[in-house]
């Protein structure tokens, strides 16, 4: 039976569409829809299990975005032909959809939920990231899951001062603006992307302009489920609640809870007194009450905490550790701290304290990007590490998490604008998080910046960054500069901007409430440079600006080029010449062939073995120009002439004849010359005759006067013919 397929078409107003397709694939999971744009098309699923675990106190949800290498007609690399764990950009991707999607299930839903979305055909002009939002918004408006409402994404660029939607990579290469806004109808709940220095109001605006092209989005994946007939949201088992307890446990601990947030404390003292009032709540209830309710006790603890750090914020201006919403807290920095690190620095802001090392290599290190929807190298990239430890957790090490690659992604996002296009260097950043309350990403930022001015990276300008957050009760607001932990974790919005003195390089901001207004959004940007700037000053009071050269044990690299047929030389059969050079120097060469020239890097600690690579190149490339002069050295003696070596080039050598040693009859080569002897010889190129190149001594030496009669004693002397009469 050919199944009733139902199509819903997006314009996007120049020309491109995006189409919403359901009733054709996987039509036994709960929703499905495939986005097509172009020749891109994705597939997005979602299945919730029917029945959830009654102790479960959250939503189980998996968000889950793959690449097929099928769909660009490619194979896996690696030996296992096979797709395996995800890449930190499919799992960037996951993060992205999975932040706009988590806040609208049900606060009571706790069922195991899967949305799975794969790219099952790719387009070289289409960035299929930009689909994955609307592709997982409409499979779940098209099931019976409870979901409040409808959402997107969409990618934003400006080319030329223009804004694009969804952008090709060739437009993406000339924006100066690249974010992905996660958005509703009415509200926008996600923003993250880079920028070359914009201002808020540019920023601001950007997002403006993408959310229109959302609430478009929106309305299509409402008339796609108008066709096809809305489902019933399906009926779940609701939280347990009691009200009861609930009040009982408010009355005692608001109170408490207000004078602990009011107190001024540190983070781990503030948590203890929490949990001394939390464990008093017991003693309001019976074993009987706690037996069958004891479980929901910590649900209404945490509301009420929630509830009285929110109210002292609001009504008294005053935050957990007694600043003021606009105050920074104590920073102080360190450079140069770890002295084998080829650059080094500490930022530690309050409670957040970041590690950075910089680690500087040859084009060998870079990190290879191998997806079906992009190929390439990053010659900059950033690595994140969160330990337990930083938080005074002991809990189980599972290999890089998902919040880690991320993070890791923005300081990336944040610092790379800011490395010249002329860096020789392969540059690793690694941020090691040893202490966090509140903002470890924007520390990973700070102590980026100064380690690479403390490895010698000429940075454009330096970078800083700073986490916001929001309270706000629906009439009154507070944004707060240099979040905590816990505002972050109470807040209503975590918004993080990056940038130097003259503009916006990174943003990640996630909105927790719905109908957040543009007024609130501009408000804290304008709050959020002003604390950048102060941190800003914070770093370049510690290292100014960039050492002028990289460290004594750092490697120094020199970038070289070589015409390409000199490659097959400098190598050696089996890599034979290029490994002796490489032992010999103490240098590691790399060549990587660009048309018709061959790029050599050559990277080293020791000036002298680098000095002595190039000498090498400049031996094995030279050519002698015909009519200059150069310098050489008698190598060997022959009878018939001298070999000589360029002074310029050692190892090339050529013979000098006997005939252009002087100008004079020459019997004996060393006559002349001698072995070890150095002179100047004039070139003349290839001769003719005997097709091997040709110098000459005496052309450079003047030329003696003719002896009276030596003239005409060399010509040959004439016979003398008589006439035949003359012998008759």
């Amino acid at each position: 039976m050919i199944p009733e397929v139902k199509t819903e078409i997006i314009d996007l107003g120049d020309g491109r569409t995006i189409s919403l397709e359901t009733g054709k694939l996987a039509k036994q999971a709960d929703g499905s829809v495939v986005v097509r744009m172009g020749n891109a098309m994705l597939l997005a699923t979602v299945v919730s299990a029917k029945t959830s675990d009654p102790s479960m106190d959250f939503l189980p949800l998996t968000v889950d975005y793959r690449e097929k290498f099928a769909a660009a007609g490619r194979f896996p690399g690696g030996f296992f032909k096979r797709e395996a764990r995800p890449s930190d950009q499919e799992i960037l991707t996951m993060r992205l959809v999975d932040r706009v999607l988590r806040p609208l299930f049900p606060k009571d839903y706790h069922a195991e939920t899967q949305v799975m979305i794969q790219l099952m055909s790719h387009d070289e002009e289409v960035m299929p990231e930009a689909l994955a939002g609307l592709a997982a918004s409409t499979a779940i408006q098209l099931s019976d899951v409870p979901f409040e409402y409808p959402i997107s994404e969409v990618r934003v660029a400006r080319v030329n001062g223009e804004f694009v939607i969804n952008p090709t990579k060739a437009q993406l290469e000339e924006s100066d603006i690249d974010m992905m806004i996660g958005a509703s109808e009415d509200s926008v709940a996600m923003v993250e992307g880079e920028m070359k220095e914009v201002s808020e109001k540019e920023m601001a605006d950007a997002i403006k302009f993408a959310h229109e092209a959302i609430k478009v989005q929106c309305q299509a994946q409402k008339n796609l489920a108008e066709k096809v007939g809305v489902k019933p949201t399906r009926e779940y088992e609701p939280e347990k609640e009691n009200a009861e307890m609930a009040q009982k446990i408010h009355d005692f601990a608001y109170e408490k809870c207000y004078q602990i947030a009011k107190d001024d404390t540190g983070k781990q003292e503030r948590g203890e007194r929490f949990a001394e009032v939390k464990e008093e709540c017991k003693e309001l209830f019976t074993e009987e009450e706690l037996e069958a309710d004891g479980d929901l006790l910590g649900k209404y603890f945490g509301k009420v905490q929630k509830e009285a750090v929110r109210n002292l914020i609001l009504d008294e201006n005053i935050r957990l550790d007694g600043r003021k919403t606009t105050d920074i807290r104590p920073i102080w920095c360190e450079v140069d701290y770890l002295p084998s690190t080829h650059g080094s620095s500490i930022f530690t802001r309050g409670e957040t304290q970041a590690l950075a090392t910089v680690t500087l290599g040859t084009s060998r290190e870079v990190n290879v990007i191998d997806l079906p929807s992009e190929q390439g190298e990053e010659r900059f990239y950033l690595h994140y590490n969160f330990p337990p430890f930083s938080t005074g957790e002991a809990r189980p090490l599972r290999g890089t998490s998902r919040r880690e690659v991320g993070h890791g992604n923005l300081a990336q996002r944040a610092l790379k604008g800011m490395i010249p296009a002329d860096c020789p260097y392969t540059v690793r950043v690694v941020s090691e998080v040893l202490e966090s309350n509140g903002s470890s990403s924007m520390a990973t930022v700070c102590a980026g910046t100064m380690a690479l001015l403390d490895a010698g990276i000429q940075m454009k300008k330096p970078v800083s960054g700073i986490a916001m957050g929001l309270i706000t009760d629906g009439d009154k607001f507070a944004v707060l500069s240099d979040i905590l932990g816990d505002e972050d974790h109470l807040g209503d919005m975590d918004f993080k901007v990056t940038g130097t003195e003259d503009g916006i390089t990174a943003c990640q901001m996630d909105i927790k409430i719905k109908g957040l207004s543009y007024e609130i959004l501009e408000t804290a940007l304008n709050q959020a440079r002003d604390g950048r700037i102060h941190i800003l000053g914070k770093l370049t009071d510690t290292i100014p600006a960039a050492n002028q050269n990289v460290k004594g044990h750092a490697p120094k690299i020199i970038t070289t080029t070589i015409p390409e047929n000199f490659i097959g030389a400098l190598i050696g059969p089996g890599g034979k010449n290029i490994q002796e050079l490489q032992k010999a120097s103490e240098t590691t060469i790399v060549i990587n062939e660009d048309g018709d020239q061959g790029i050599v890097e050559i990277l080293g600690t020791n000036q002298e073995g680098i000095d002595k690579v190039l000498a090498h190149l400049k031996a094995l490339t030279f050519k002698p120009t015909v009519g200059e002069v150069y310098d050489v050295k008698v190598v060997k003696l022959l009878d018939f002439g001298a070999v000589v070596e360029y002074l310029e080039a050692p190892g090339n050598e050529v013979l000098l004849h006997i005939s252009e040693l002087a100008w004079e009859r020459t019997n004996n080569v060393t006559d002349v010359v001698n072995l070890g002897d150095t002179f100047k010889v004039k070139y003349f190129g290839v001769d003719p005759k005997t097709r091997k190149d040709k110098v000459s001594k005496k052309a450079l030496l003047q030329r003696p006067p003719r002896k009276e009669g030596e003239g005409n004693s060399e010509r040959r002397p004439k016979k003398d013919f008589k006439k035949k009469e003359d012998n008759n």
